[in-house]
């Protein structure tokens, strides 16, 4: 089993576990969890910062469990299965998800990704006897097309977003830069069902293992 630990800036911690159940699918479970170190005694104007303030401590601890498990594709149609399903019983809200992907070396420079995924999410407890649930219930599928180029270590990136709550195509496009080591820079522009962009550039440090 592997921990992982990370605090934030609003004195909570990310705390994060998963198993290794085969090697051979690649299946694994685990769970991701906000710890609060709760003080004792809160002031009235601790209680007001926790309601208001984006940056403000949770005021409690919060946790997702999850399954996931990778597979080789269907002969040259796709390359990769991955499905995972993930509960949060916080918020009231379960999602499974699945994606297909395939890739498609260009020359030894260049390689394209295509993928495919495909989302139901459910939100509402789910009905326990005696006690009667309306989950409602949210489809979505994503299409995408990743352009890598080994030289530099540059992605760039174009995809499409439906959801059944929208009934629209969203689309978003943006590209990845790799730094050094696992730290990489990566910024897109994407459409919101409200018809403004949803702008953002992230700095981050990614590793598998």
């Amino acid at each position: 089993m592997s921990w992982s630990s990370k605090d934030k800036s609003n004195g909570a911690a990310a705390v994060s576990v998963k198993q290794s159940l085969s090697a051979l699918l690649d299946a694994r479970v685990g769970a991701d969890m906000t710890v609060v170190n709760q003080p004792q005694a809160l002031t009235s104007s601790d209680l007001l910062r926790q309601k208001f303030a984006s940056d403000a401590q949770p005021s409690q601890s919060t946790g997702t469990v999850w399954a996931a498990i990778t597979a080789p594709g269907l002969g040259s149609i796709w390359d990769k299965t991955a499905v995972e399903a993930r509960v949060d019983p916080s918020q009231e809200q379960s999602k499974l998800g699945t994606s297909l992907s395939k890739s498609l070396p260009l020359s030894e420079q260049y390689s394209l990704t295509l993928q495919n995924g495909y989302n139901v999410i459910q939100q509402g407890v789910v009905p326990v006897p005696g006690i009667p649930g309306r989950p409602v219930r949210n489809y979505e599928t994503d299409q995408s097309a990743r352009l890598s180029i080994t030289d530099t270590g540059t992605s760039f990136i174009a995809g499409q977003t439906l959801s059944s709550a929208d009934d629209r195509w969203l689309r978003k496009i943006g590209a990845e830069q790799k730094l050094f080591g696992d730290i990489s820079i990566s910024g897109s522009i994407g459409e919101t069902a409200l018809g403004t962009s949803n702008k953002s550039l992230t700095a981050g440090f990614k590793r598998s293992w």
